[in-house]
């Protein structure tokens, strides 16, 4: 009898499995289940629709630092399977990659697509049976059975399945009953709660400034450690881009507990201190004299965000730069260091939100991604309390994990 290995979950990290697997060992039957209709959706609307594959970064050390948990664990495993191998992987396959100015690593095709065909191609070839439309109810270990017979699955459409080794690859879910299947067979869940979400500040007074941008923002939550920095996007409910995703990575448990309230403080001008905004000001004071403060944006700061700033420091309109008033003045510079913003909530980042949390990573023998607990059982990707911020770190654990757990998987019983 064919030994079987079964791979839960359509994604990056199962497709990155199933393909590894079948690829190693040809002589394994390798079944993929998929519970929707829709087989690798998050790397179809990943990035854009352009699918962020990895980032440029080719040192494990330095890439680790990117994970607000599990940096430890990949730091280990990047050297077996890092962001190098991922480029030279899709290479091998006529894909190749390339690097935008920030480190974030696209197809050259510009398109999810060509990463989607790739997966389902090198599956096809591999030889894994792929299935949509099929979940599993529950996993049932049995130990004392044949080897070939480790595990029985109950699949969704009442019929059951049987597999020598099993991959879970499920992906990510803030809900804690989500994973009650998994603490049947006697797993152990850090609680799931959700990273990479933007922050409602429903009494912004900036909503009617949405789609402005500044490169380079500093992040900071009053009270707290909890201090990021990077480009930022005032939008329509608050405040989003990549300053913002990274506050909300490294702050996941933070803003879970604070049930997503609290002070946000936004430095515009993060690359100069406060004693050199004042500086500026008096400069500009003594060369454009005449000209007028709601007109003339320092700090290349836009336009539209000036003047808002300068309204907010009640600053006259027609007001000229030698008339400046000390009280406004020192509100401005106030602003531009601190302005503050009432957080009342979060919103999901499109559709790149990620889960902080899952299987322990203790319970697992990590160079193989193999349970501790249940031998023949493994888990790759977001099921695990491994997460990354943007920029392509969450694929990439995806695609080591997969990896190791395919490599692992591949090994005669």
């Amino acid at each position: 009898m064919q030994e079987t290995v079964i791979i839960i979950g359509g994604g990056a990290a199962g497709f990155f499995g199933a393909i590894t697997c079948a690829e190693t060992n040809p002589g394994l039957r390798v079944i993929l289940l998929e519970k929707t209709t829709k087989l690798l959706s998050k790397v179809r609307v990943s990035g854009g629709g352009r699918c962020n594959v990895t980032h440029a970064c080719f040192q494990p050390s330095a890439f680790s630092q990117h994970y607000p948990r599990g940096q430890k664990a990949l730091k280990k495993l990047l050297p077996f399977f890092g962001a190098d191998d991922t480029v030279a992987w899709f290479e091998k396959r006529g894909v190749p990659l390339k690097t935008e100015a920030d480190g974030r690593m696209f197809p050259q095709s510009n398109s999810s697509e060509t990463i989607v065909d790739c997966l389902l191609q090198a599956a096809r070839k591999a030889g894994v049976d792929v299935k949509t439309g099929l979940g599993v109810n529950e996993i049932s270990y049995k130990g004392h059975a044949s080897p070939k017979e480790h595990f029985q699955l109950h699949l969704s459409n009442g019929e059951q399945l049987h597999a020598a080794k099993v991959l879970i690859a499920t992906g990510g879910n803030p809900k804690p009953e989500n994973y009650a299947w998994l603490k049947k067979l006697g797993h152990s869940i850090e609680l799931p709660v959700p990273s990479l979400f933007t922050l409602n500040v429903p009494s912004s007074p900036f909503k009617d400034l949405q789609g402005v941008s500044v490169p380079k923002a500093k992040v900071k939550l009053t009270g707290q450690k909890l201090e990021t920095e990077g480009p930022l996007l005032i939008t329509h409910w608050g405040l989003s881009g990549p300053a913002v995703l990274r506050f909300s990575a490294w702050g996941a448990r933070l803003m879970n507990g604070l049930e997503y309230t609290g002070t946000a403080l936004v430095n515009w001008v993060p690359d100069v201190s406060e004693e050199q905004v004042r500086q500026q000001i008096i400069q500009q004071r003594q060369t454009s004299p005449r000209k007028t403060v709601l007109t003339n944006a320092l700090f290349q700061l836009p336009g539209r965000l000036w003047q808002r700033l300068c309204e907010l420091a009640e600053v006259p309109e027609a007001v000229k730069w030698s008339e400046l008033a000390g009280k406004a003045q020192n509100k401005l510079i106030e602003l531009l260091i601190r302005t503050p913003f009432e957080v009342k909530g979060k919103t999901t980042f499109k559709e790149e939100f990620v889960t902080c949390g899952g299987i322990k990573l203790e319970e697992l023998h990590l160079e193989r991604m193999e349970s501790r607990i249940v031998p023949g059982l493994f888990f790759a990707g977001e099921v695990i309390d491994i997460d990354g911020i943007t920029g392509g770190f969450n694929f990439q654990a995806a695609w080591t994990g997969g990896y190791l757990a395919g490599k692992a998987m591949a090994e005669k019983a």
